[in-house]
């Protein structure tokens, strides 16, 4: 056995795995998409378990209120770009592996290829327009997906689209959720989320990343694993016969443009409040109240009067709400508020 395996060699060892196996890791390209909470724990053991070669794509910055579930930074690295933090970590814990950095916003313009490098892709997003945008582009490059989400107690994983016997593939995202409103869902900022529950759905999605490049075990194609961390149940879904998604091209990934809060001091803007009537009573930081999800009912209201900016606790909800302005009104002068008034401790 190669002496720069003697890390592996726990691994090695398992029944049915054998440096066959090890060699299969070391010559796969996983591309891991959002260093978060999922993101760091599926890095952390693809890393360990040595795939030879781990994209990291994430755009984002560390910030404080990260930490209690992003695992890979500290308290030193606040505003610096978790894709670069990330991959420092990981060349540090093994030295033997490749570690590429994406520092940029995956897009419909680049994400075709950035995927066509990799053999498999972690979804470690946290908003629907990008899962729904890795999904499309893996179905699109035939790549399989490595799904996983978080909620409060609860997490789901997943393996989409991956390649059957008789030449077809699994169902994707998609087939299951052809659209959400993502409206309707509130994130993990705004929701809460336990930071242990992280560690878990990333370590799941990490172990279905290993199976499905080793050929080892039964991977969770056709099927969502549904996990609840108050009472550590979990369960498997079966996912019957679904109609097939027709995905022929990918959906343009609309632009939102942010204001910082320093910015709305030397403009003229018109702030709207797009949190809940309950929130905007425990904090009003002024401006007009139109809930995120009465947008659609005031679509007309954005195309006129003063460039106005959108804003809420994180800048999550005010950005899905510039996004669907912007589908009616291209040209609209609409902005989210950067970070949301969580940056003014509103």
């Amino acid at each position: 056995m190669d002496a720069d395996w003697t890390r592996y060699n726990c691994q090695i060892a398992l029944p049915g795995f054998g440096e066959k196996a090890q060699k299969l890791l070391q010559q796969a390209k996983v591309l891991v998409v959002g260093a978060g909470g999922l993101g760091c724990p599926a890095l952390q053991y693809l890393a360990a378990a040595g795939v030879g070669t781990i994209g990291i794509a994430d755009y984002d910055t560390v910030s404080v209120s990260n930490l209690h579930r992003q695992v890979l930074y500290n308290p030193s690295d606040a505003g610096q770009r978790k894709a670069e933090i990330a991959s420092e970590c990981l060349r540090k814990q093994n030295p033997g592996i490749k570690i590429t950095t994406h520092v940029l916003k995956i897009t419909s313009d680049n994400v075709l290829g950035i995927l066509q490098q990799y053999d498999i892709v972690v979804d470690g997003t946290d908003n629907f327009e990008t899962r729904y945008l890795l999904n499309d582009a893996a179905v699109l490059l035939k790549k399989p997906l490595a799904y996983g989400a978080i909620y409060q107690y609860e997490g789901q994983v997943a393996l989409w689209n991956v390649k059957n016997e008789n030449g077809g593939y699994s169902p994707n995202y998609r087939d299951l959720y052809p659209e959400v409103n993502a409206s309707q869902v509130p994130n993990c900022a705004e929701g809460g989320v336990i930071p242990t529950l992280a560690g878990i759905i990333g370590c799941i999605q990490a172990n279905e990343v290993i199976k499905y490049i080793t050929g080892t075990g039964e991977l969770l194609k056709g099927k969502v694993l549904v996990f609840d961390a108050q009472t550590l149940q979990s369960r498997v879904i079966k996912i019957g016969e679904v109609t097939k998604t027709n995905i022929n091209k990918l959906h343009a990934t609309i632009s939102v443009q942010t204001i910082a809060f320093e910015e709305l001091k030397s403009g003229s803007y018109e702030l709207i409040d797009v949190r809940t009537l309950q929130e905007r009573d425990l904090s009003d930081i002024g401006g007009k109240h139109i809930p995120l999800d009465e947008i659609e009912e005031n679509l007309d209201y954005f195309n006129q009067g003063p460039p106005k900016v959108l804003y809420c606790a994180t800048g999550s909800r005010s950005a899905e709400a510039v996004k669907i302005i912007k589908l009616k009104y291209p040209e609209a002068q609409v902005y989210s508020l950067e970070n949301g008034i969580a940056v003014i401790g509103g």
